[in-house]
Order: structure tokens, then sequence, then C-alpha cells
């Protein structure tokens, strides 16, 4: 999967098609050009070989000299035409190529031969030597035709690299604006998230108030650190895994005050995925809902095992809570935390990430997610799968 990324603006997109257009291989002028002139040499090969085995007496410096700068002049004006009209170009209505087009192609043969002649004062080689504008005439008569099919074959080559940049903008335009809507999205779940963890952290405080206020306040602290955590990642939607697994301890340690005695619980984190990019808030919504709809209805021998390990190309996250689990819950798999995080993977990842909820036995639930394997960059900030 290549590495998304986020877009900043609108005025990016143009600037990047205008240089799609100028930077494109074919039509920069020395690669243009060259590619011209080769193929009037393969011509000359060809031409000197029959002339050769034909028995004609004539050097292979007229023919490789005559054929390689008549195309070389026709790689030049062909260029020249292109940079000086291509809106033009582009844009010819059908009537417009007749009435405008077909008289410069005659007018540019003409031009060409005109400079063509020059260098060249002996050919045609089997006719006495002809005045200036004599030869001029003669080779364009002659030439016409190849003359033309040069110059047409050049119009629509440019005509048809124009359709394909359009295309090809039409496209980053598609993506791009696909790529802003994920962005809007993912950050529209996690303005949901946010308030929903801050809520349910609340009445678990307010409980605790009751019946023990140093737990209360030991746990105030510790939602001051998981706002400040969450504050600090400003929009930020994928985090090295090791940031996230800070946040989940703390959150941990909270639940550990609330539910003292009552849960044994274990987080076991392959060490080689401590860079690996993960989904920020990821754990803490499958762990609250284990909590909220599985542990919590045990008075006693609660168990929690979260496991983080490498399986391939991708990353998996095993979550185990016993109780009544989501199952057989009030929430059914289906509460917020979990729909967000559902959501997330899918707008992240698309086919590659998966979130599945299975009963392990009538006692235990396990929620599964895996998502591709990705180091952490300094450079990859708010990424969506659909970035350029």
């Amino acid at each position: 999967m290549s590495t998304p990324r986020t877009i900043e603006n609108d005025s990016s997109d143009t600037l990047g098609f205008h240089k799609f257009s100028e930077r494109s291989l074919w039509t920069h002028p020395v690669v243009f050009v060259a590619a011209f002139t080769l193929l009037g040499l393969s011509f000359a090969m060809q031409e000197w070989l029959h002339v050769h085995h034909s028995g004609y007496n004539v050097g292979p410096g007229i023919v490789f000299g005559s054929w390689g700068a008549q195309y070389f002049l026709w790689g030049v004006i062909s260029w020249a035409l292109w940079r000086l009209f291509r809106p033009f170009i582009q844009q010819a209505s059908t009537a417009q190529i007749l009435t405008i087009v077909f008289p410069v192609s005659l007018a540019t043969c003409f031009i060409e031969e005109m400079i063509w002649v020059i260098p060249f004062p002996n050919i045609p080689l089997d006719r006495a030597p002809m005045p200036y504008m004599e030869r001029v005439v003669f080779n364009f008569q002659g030439d016409l035709v190849e003359s033309m099919a040069i110059f047409w074959c050049a119009f629509f080559f440019f005509r048809g690299l124009g359709y394909y940049q359009r295309f090809r903008e039409k496209e980053t335009v598609a993506a791009r604006l696909e790529a802003q809507l994920a962005n809007a999205q993912i950050a529209a779940l996690r303005m949901q998230l946010n308030p929903h963890f801050l809520f349910n952290t609340m009445n678990s405080i307010s409980s605790l108030m009751r019946s023990d206020i140093e737990a209360a306040d030991s746990m105030l602290e510790q939602m001051s650190s998981l706002l400040r955590m969450t504050l600090e990642r400003r929009d930020v939607q994928l985090i090295p895994l090791h940031d996230e697994i800070e946040f989940i301890e703390t959150y941990l340690a909270m639940q550990d005050r609330r539910y003292a005695g009552r849960v044994i619980r274990t987080l076991s984190v392959d060490p080689e995925l401590h860079d690996a990019l993960v989904p920020a808030m990821l754990l803490q919504p499958i762990v609250e809902n284990a909590y909220v709809h599985g542990l919590s209805k045990l008075d006693r021998g609660g168990e929690l095992a979260i496991q983080v390990f490498r399986q391939g190309q991708h990353v998996r996250t095993l979550i185990t809570n016993s109780g009544m689990g989501f199952l057989n819950g009030s929430s059914g798999g289906h509460g917020v935390g979990l729909s967000n995080v559902k959501n997330r993977l899918r707008l992240h990842y698309g086919d590659d990430g998966s979130f599945l909820i299975n009963e392990v036995d009538p006692t235990h639930v396990q929620v599964s997610v895996a998502f591709p394997f990705q180091l952490s960059r300094s450079n990859l900030e708010g990424v969506t799968r659909f970035g350029v």
C-alpha cells in the first residue's frame, strides 16, 4: 500500500497540474527533437542500405546528413508550434482544423523546405544545379506527402497528449476531493469519540465520589493526563504504537482504581511494533466496551487480555475479556465506540483493515483488529489511504 498524504489546499492541485503539463517527458525540447532526429536517421539507414545494395555510388554523409537535418528541422518546428500554440492545438474544433490548421500545415512544409535546401545545394543529385527557389519548389513537390504526414502526426500527438493530461488532471481532482472527504469524515469521528470518552469517564468518577474520594481524585488526575495527550495529538490520525500504548496504560490505570481487585489484566506488545503506525484512540473504545458490557457484570475474577503482534504484513490486535461481552451485552457490538473504530478503519485502510467480534466461549468475547503494517516516519501526519 502506498504511503497516504493529507491534502493541504486546492491551490496546490492547480499548480501540480501545470507542473505535470510542463514537465511531460515527451514535450521536453531536447527529448522531442532528439527523438525526431533519431527517427530520421533510422530512415536514412534504410535508404543508404537500399542505395548501397543497388550499386549507386552515394556516400553515407549525404544520406544521413539530409535525412537527419530534415527530421531535426521538423522536430524544432513541431515543438515550437506546440510551445507557442498549445491551447489552440488542444482545443481546435474540426472547422478550425480544416480552415486554419490545414493551410498552416502547407505553409509550414514550404518553410521547412526553404530552410532545408540551404545546406544541401547539390540535392537532387540526379539533376543539374538549380536556382534556390527552383530547388525549394522541386523538393517541396517531391516531399509534400511525407512532410504533411510528419506535420499531422506531430499535431495529433500533441492533441492526444493534451487529452491525456486533462484526463490525468480530472483523476487527480477526483482523488484529492475523495481524500478531503475522507479527512473530514475522520475528523468528525474523532470529534464524536472524544466527548463520548469524556462523558463515560466523568460518570465513572462521579460513581466513585460517594464511595472512594481518594480514588476519584486519582482518576481525575489520570483523566487530565489523557486529555493532555489527546490535545497534544491535535488532528493527527495515525500515531506510533508506543504513543497509543501509553494512552491505554493510563486509561487502564484509571479502571484499576474503579474495579480494584475485580479484574486481572495483561498487556502484551511485540517490541518490533514500537514505531508502527496505528489509528489514534484505537484501543480505548474497545477496552471501554469490554469493561462496560462485560467486566462490569462480574463481582470478581474478571479477565482482560490485550495482545498486539505482527502477522505477516499486518498488525493484529486481540482484546479478550470475560463476562457477558459484546454479544450478550446491551450494546450488541454496535456501540458508539465500536462503530467509530470500524468506520475509521474503513476510511484509513478500506478492505485492508478488519474488525471482528467472536465469542470464544460462553464467558469470553474477543475483538480482533487488523490493519497493514506501516512504520512511523516524522513526515506522516493526519493520513488517510486516499492520498497522492
